[in-house]
C-alpha cells in the first residue's frame, strides 16, 4: 500500500476508504488504484463501504470479482433488513453505480443462488431499470430447488422473528439512516418520498413503490458521487442546489462525460471549493458540461455515457485517457479495442470533432505509451516513426517475458492442451480486462513453441503475465519520456545541456543491438554516439538503461542490494567494450564495430521511489557508483 495508507488489518473501513474519497476525479481515482492492492482493499471493506467505493468510478479488473460478491451480499442484506420499498432505493443506487457487464455478473450470481426473484423480482422500479438497460429479469433463469434451500429459508425465518423486536428495529433504522446520509441527494430524496408514502398509506408496504423520478437527477451516478454527496471530499462539496441547477440547465450525460474526460477542468472544479463561492463552482460545472455538449451534441453525450456505462473497461479507458480517449471511444461506437487502435494511429479527426493539443491531431510517444500502460493496449505501444513496429514491440516484450519472475505453468504439452484458456470464460478478476485476449494468444503461441522444441519454459500464469505486461508498458512510457528529454537537451547549446554536455553533436538511437561475449546480444534502451569529428579516434559512446520499478517500502539494505544488482547488470550488458550491430551506425565507427563505452547511465523513474527515503536512496546510489566504476546512477 502507498505510504500513509491505513493497515488493511486495522478493521477501520472508513479510514481505508478515505484516500479514495479524496480523489478529485474518476481519472485520479483510477490512477490511485494502480498503487494499491485493490483485491485486498475491497475485501477489507464492509459491504456498504464497498458500494460507496464502486460509486467513485471503475474498479480495477482484478478487484471486480470481489466487488461483485459484496454487491450480491449487500443486496440480499438490504432486502432482509430494510424491507422491500426502502431496499429498492439502495438497490437502484447499487445498480446505477455499476457497469452493465458488472450488473450482468451480479444478476447471474443471484439467479445461480436462487435469490433473484425474492429480492430484485419484487421491486418494480428495479425491474423497469434493468429492462431499460437490456437485462430483463426474464433472461436470468433461476436454478431449481435444492435441499439446502429449506435450511436457508428456516434461517431467514428465524432472523425475521428476531428482527421484530423493538431494539432490533431501532438499530436497523439507525443503520439505514446513517447510510441514507451517505447517499447522493436524489436517492436521499427518493427515500424521503418512500417514507411519506408509507405514512400516507398507513404503513402498507405492499402498496408503495418508488416513483419514476426525474431522469435529470436520477439514474446516472457513475462518477456523480463527486457532485452530490456532502462529505467535503473531492468534488463532493458541491451543494444540492448547485447540482440541481446544473442538471436542469444541461443534460446530465454531458456532466458525467465531463467528469470522466474533463482533465484540468475537473481539477479546477475541485479546487474552487476553497474560494468560498458557490457561484464560481457552479459556473465551472456549467462550462464543463457545455464544452462536451458543444463537442458531441446532447445525443452524442448520451451515447458516450451509454458506452461508459456499458463496460467497466470503457470507463477505465476514458478516465485514464481523458478527452482523446472519450472521443476515440465515440468514434469507435463504444468498441474499446477499436478506440485504442484508432488512438494509437493518430487518425485525423473528422472535421469539427475536436482539436488536440497544439492542433496537430497527433499524440506524443510518452502520452501514447502512458495510455497503453493504463488501458493495456498493445496497439498503443506501436510507434512507426520511432521504429517501434509491432514486430519490434513484440520482440522486446518476448525478452522481458523471458526474464520475468513468478510462477509458471507446466511445460508439459498435454497438460497445457487440457488447460487451454477461453476468451469467453476468463477467470475471476479477468472479466473485461483488455489483456485477457492477449494472454490467451500468448498461451497458444507458447504451446506451439513447446511442441516444436523452441521454448524451454512454460507460460506465465495469468496474474504474473498481467503484472509483467503492465510493467512493460509502464517502463516503455518512462523510456519515451526520457528520450524526449534527451532530444530536447541535444537541441541546446553544449553549455546549456543537462544530460549531453560531453558531446558536440550527439546522435540518440533507441534499442540498439550490442554484443558482448558474456551476455551475447542485448538491446540498449538508448545509445548516444558522437556524430562530430573525432580525429580518427573511436567516437564517444554512452548507453542509458531506464528502470521503472517500484522500490517503495524497501529497507536500506534491500534498496542498496537492488541498486547494486541493477548497476552490475547495466555495466555487464551495456558497458565496457561493445560490438555495435546496427548497420546505420557503422559509418561513425572508425575503428571497427567494437567501441569503448565512456559511461553507462542507470536512471530510475522518480515516481516509483519512496520520497520519504531520499537519504537512503542517495547513500545506495553513491555506494553503487563507488563500487562499480563506469556506471552513473540517478533518478528522474
Amino acid at each position: 500500500m502507498p505510504p500513509g495508507w491505513p493497515d488493511l488489518s486495522s478493521g477501520d473501513a472508513e479510514a481505508l476508504l478515505a484516500p479514495l474519497l479524496k480523489c478529485p476525479s474518476p481519472g485520479d481515482y483510477v490512477a490511485l488504484q494502480q498503487r494499491v492492492d485493490m483485491p485486498r482493499l475491497v475485501e477489507a471493506l464492509d459491504d456498504w463501504r464497498a458500494m460507496r467505493l464502486a460509486a467513485l468510478g471503475p474498479v480495477r479488473a482484478d478487484a471486480v470479482g470481489v466487488l461483485n460478491a459484496k454487491r450480491v451480499s449487500f443486496l440480499l442484506a438490504a432486502a432482509e433488513r430494510y424491507g422491500q420499498v426502502h431496499a429498492e432505493v439502495f438497490t437502484l443506487y447499487v445498480l446505477h453505480a455499476a457497469h452493465d457487464d458488472e450488473v450482468d455478473a451480479v444478476l447471474r450470481r443471484l439467479a445461480r443462488d436462487k435469490q433473484l426473484g425474492r429480492t430484485l423480482g419484487r421491486m418494480p422500479a428495479v425491474r423497469e431499470e434493468l429492462a431499460g438497460r437490456g437485462m430483463p429479469l426474464s433472461a436470468y433463469a433461476e436454478r431449481g430447488e435444492q435441499a439446502g434451500d429449506v435450511l436457508r429459508g428456516l434461517g431467514r425465518a428465524a432472523r425475521d422473528v428476531l428482527s421484530t423486536s423493538q431494539a432490533s428495529d431501532g438499530l436497523r433504522y439507525m443503520e439505514m439512516a446513517e447510510r441514507r446520509g451517505q447517499l447522493p441527494a436524489p436517492y436521499q430524496d427518493a427515500l424521503h418520498e418512500v417514507e411519506l408514502e408509507l405514512a400516507w398509506r398507513h404503513f402498507a408496504p405492499s402498496s408503495v413503490a418508488v416513483g419514476s423520478l426525474d431522469a435529470a437527477t436520477f439514474g446516472v451516478p457513475l462518477g456523480f458521487f463527486y457532485l452530490v454527496v456532502g462529505t467535503g471530499e473531492g468534488l463532493s462539496s458541491l451543494s444540492r442546489g448547485e447540482y440541481e441547477q446544473a442538471t436542469r440547465e444541461l443534460a446530465p450525460a454531458a456532466l458525467v462525460v465531463g467528469l470522466y474526460a474533463g482533465g484540468r477542468g475537473v481539477r479546477a472544479l475541485g479546487e474552487a471549493r476553497g474560494w468560498g463561492r458557490l457561484e464560481v463552482r457552479l459556473s465551472l460545472l456549467r462550462e464543463l458540461g457545455r464544452q462536451w455538449e458543444a463537442r458531441l451534441g446532447v445525443e452524442g453525450a448520451r451515447e458516450l455515457l451509454r458506452d461508459i456505462r456499458a463496460r467497466r473497461e470503457a470507463a477505465h479507458f476514458v478516465a485514464m485517457g481523458g478527452a482523446d480517449a472519450a472521443l476515440a471511444l465515440r468514434e469507435a461506437r463504444g468498441d474499446v479495442a477499436r478506440a485504442q487502435v484508432w488512438l494509437s494511429q493518430a487518425k485525423p479527426p473528422r472535421p469539427g470533432a475536436w482539436e488536440s493539443q497544439g492542433g496537430t491531431g497527433t499524440r506524443s510517444a510518452p502520452t501514447r505509451a502512458l495510455a497503453a500502460e493504463r488501458s493495456g493496449s498493445m496497439a498503443l505501444l506501436v510507434d512507426e516513426a520511432e521504429g517501434f513496429t509491432r514486430e519490434v514491440v513484440e520482440a522486446r516484450l518476448a525478452l522481458v517475458e523471458l526474464d520475468a519472475e513468478g510462477p509458471r505453468l507446466s511445460r508439459d504439452v498435454a497438460v497445457l492442451e487440457r488447460q487451454r484458456p477461453s476468451l469467453e470464460a476468463p477467470p475471476p478478476g479477468a472479466e473485461g480486462n483488455p489483456l485477457w485476449s492477449e494472454y490467451v494468444a500468448y498461451r497458444e503461441k507458447r504451446l506451439g513453441e513447446l511442441k516444436q522444441g523452441k521454448a524451454a519454459e512454460g507460460p506465465l500464469r495469468w496474474e504474473g503475465y498481467e503484472r509483467m505486461r503492465r510493467g512493460f508498458a509502464q517502463g516503455l512510457a518512462f523510456e519515451n519520456l526520457m528520450v524526449d528529454r534527451l532530444r530536447a537537451d541535444a537541441a541546446l547549446s553544449r553549455a546549456e545541456r543537462r544530460f549531453l554536455g560531453d558531446f558536440d553533436r550527439p546522435r540518440i538511437e533507441r534499442w540498439v543491438g550490442v554484443w558482448k561475449p558474456n551476455s551475447n546480444l542485448r538491446f540498449a534502451d538508448v545509445l548516444v554516439i558522437e556524430e562530430g569529428p573525432s580525429a580518427g579516434r573511436s567516437p564517444r559512446v554512452e548507453t542509458l538503461s531506464f528502470k521503472s520499478r517500484s522500490m517503495k517500502g524497501l529497507s536500506a539494505s534491500s534498496l542498496r542490494a537492488q541498486i547494486m544488482a541493477d548497476a552490475k547488470e547495466a555495466l555487464g550488458y551495456y558497458g565496457e567494450t561493445l560490438d555495435i550491430r546496427r548497420p546505420s551506425l557503422q559509418s561513425l565507427l572508425r575503428g571497427g564495430s567494437k567501441v569503448p563505452v565512456q559511461r553507462v547511465r542507470l536512471i530510475y523513474e522518480r515516481s516509483h521511489l519512496d520520497p520519504t527515503s531520499t537519504a537512503k536512496l542517495y547513500r545506495a546510489m553513491s555506494e553503487a557508483q563507488e563500487q562499480i566504476p563506469g556506471v552513473e546512477v540517478s533518478f528522474q
